[in-house]
């Protein structure tokens, strides 16, 4: 007779089980404190196979953890052949999509995952991330109780030390600053007139709506320039940078993109998106017929009052430079001086290594301390024998 509290780990097999897999965690959180559950239509775009552009560099299989007849945890394990190609050494495969309320679910989930990474030569596992380094990334051990923001992962208190026990090593640490927008931040943070100019033949545009695609790729080529060789930095391709534009499209405005030229030349990116919770935090994540309703009034209104930093780069060319040191500087002015355009009262700035001194040093110098904190794991798992 089976026993009804053994726990049973399985691979997701069938249409229907990617469909519970991908609402799993608002089943799962339903009802704890600080937890909103984020639009199942998002989440699909991020792990459905045939939606999520992941899928063109790179496989994962997700798994559901059982306990009598009743799904209790879920995870991914994937591989990234750009990650691959990079010559990192030991050989590294990812895990993501970590979520579970019964902690005694975390280890024989984490198993499954490095036990699909290791039959092809996978020799260490880290994550997590989702599905790498582009999308939802780390644990989080701090800010439960904070306000949701789009594209940052929500874990209950004590996921990260179960990941731990299952014989997992911290790896890195990723920092989220929320800064306040209005009259005073945007006077105390402003780049001198007279040093602007000193700078030379800098200027600085939004999003060109009728070249779309040609400004993707100058965003896709100053991301991966700045950000090669950072730790976990997978680079973006072409059609993911389409295919975010794409979703954002509804919510999109000119002033969400910040272009910084030099000479003539693209130098510096930030790309600002609008915090989906603000309107779809009361929908429940699968919203009705009315729901969806007033999703869409709320999106045309642009009824947001938060958004978040997701793509910020400087090219390399200028490291060293005096340009190099303000140009950061110059794009948080930039996005203070939007707020007259944008509705927005904070802007988050997420996802800051904790080795990253340079960037935490400038923000910290407008926010002292980060609001919520994502951790990385990793584990050795050793050649394949």
């Amino acid at each position: 007779m089976p026993n009804p509290d053994q726990i049973i780990v399985a691979p997701v097999m069938s249409a229907r089980q990617l469909a519970l897999f991908i609402r799993l965690p608002r089943v799962l959180y339903r009802g704890l404190a600080g937890y909103v559950p984020p639009l199942d239509m998002e989440q699909k775009d991020i792990l459905h196979p045939k939606r999520s552009p992941f899928f063109t560099h790179g496989k994962a299989q997700y798994f559901l953890a059982w306990r009598g007849g009743k799904p209790i945890g879920r995870i991914s394990a994937q591989i990234d052949f750009l990650a691959l190609a990079q010559d990192n050494e030991p050989k590294t495969g990812f895990f993501g999509a970590l979520d579970a309320v019964d902690m005694a679910c975390v280890k024989p989930l984490l198993a499954a995952a490095e036990a699909w990474l290791r039959q092809f030569g996978i020799e260490r596992i880290r994550g997590p991330w989702t599905l790498n380094s582009n999308g939802e990334s780390g644990t989080m051990i701090a800010g439960q109780h904070e306000p949701p923001m789009i594209g940052i992962g929500w874990h209950p208190e004590g996921l990260g030390d179960a990941i731990e026990h299952a014989g997992f090593a911290k790896a890195m640490d990723l920092f989220s600053y929320k800064m306040e927008v209005g009259p005073e931040a945007e006077k105390a943070n402003r780049v001198p007139k007279n040093l602007r100019e000193r700078l030379g033949d800098v200027k600085i545009r939004g999003l060109r709506k009728d070249r779309v695609p040609e400004d993707a790729e100058i965003l896709k080529t100053i991301y991966n320039d700045a950000w090669e060789g950072t730790w976990g930095n997978v680079p973006l391709t072409t059609i993911e940078v389409q295919t975010l534009l794409k979703a954002l499209k509804p919510v999109l405005k000119p002033e969400q993109y910040v272009l910084v030229e030099f000479n003539g030349e693209p130098v510096a990116i930030a790309l600002v998106v609008p915090n989906i919770f603000d309107i779809s935090a009361d929908l429940n994540g699968a919203p009705s017929p009315l729901g969806w309703v007033k999703l869409a009034t709320r999106i045309l209104k642009h009824d947001f009052h938060s958004a978040r930093v997701i793509l910020l780069g400087v090219k390399k060319k200028l490291s060293g430079t005096a340009l190099s040191a303000i140009i950061p500087a110059l794009l948080i002015d930039e996005l203070m001086q939007r707020g007259h355009v944008l509705p927005y009262r904070t802007i988050e700035l997420g996802w800051v290594l904790e080795t990253n001194l340079g960037i935490r040093n400038l923000i910290e110098r407008i926010v002292p301390t980060p609001y919520k904190t994502h951790r990385m794991y990793e584990k050795i798992l050793g050649p394949v024998e």
